[in-house]
């Protein structure tokens, strides 16, 4: 005796038999926080960008205890058409051209963000809160090196 065929919603092959109108859609969802990672990472890519998001040592504690490490310095809203709005805090570099690594800011993010998630980006706001000298660069940075004199 044969066991009779049941229809089982999992069967791929009863999905098909059934005709479109009853084939699920499949849907893939990306986390806001995920898009942050890669704006920050993108942003990080830049010449001239020192740090994304506050560079004080009393900020970065706020920032830190209160967000993820992926959300400092990065703000991402997606509206009803799956279109990205991002707001990216940042610390220049001192003698880069602002606005430049500002629009070079702009470009790779939506460059990036539009290829890895497939959706696109309709705004991208770049707040610079400051410059820095690259501490290589700065006069006192190896002061703990010199030699001592006691």
């Amino acid at each position: 005796m044969t066991a009779p065929h049941l229809d089982h919603p999992d069967d791929p092959d009863d999905l098909a038999s059934r005709g479109p109108a009853s084939v699920l859609q499949d849907e893939t969802k990306i986390a806001l926080t995920v898009v942050a990672s890669i704006v920050r990472l993108s942003t990080l890519e830049v010449e001239g960008v020192h740090a994304v998001g506050s560079d004080g040592f009393v900020d970065g504690l706020v920032e830190m205890l209160s967000k993820r490490e992926s959300d400092r310095g990065v703000k991402v809203t997606e509206d009803d058409q799956g279109r990205y709005a991002i707001e990216i805090h940042v610390i220049l570099r001192f003698g880069c051209e602002l606005a430049k690594v500002a629009e070079k800011i702009q470009a790779n993010v939506r460059a990036k963000v539009g290829h890895m998630t497939g959706n696109p980006v309709a705004k991208i706001d770049v707040i610079v809160e400051g410059v820095r000298l690259d501490s290589a660069k700065s006069d006192d940075a190896d002061w703990h090196n010199e030699p001592h004199t006691d």
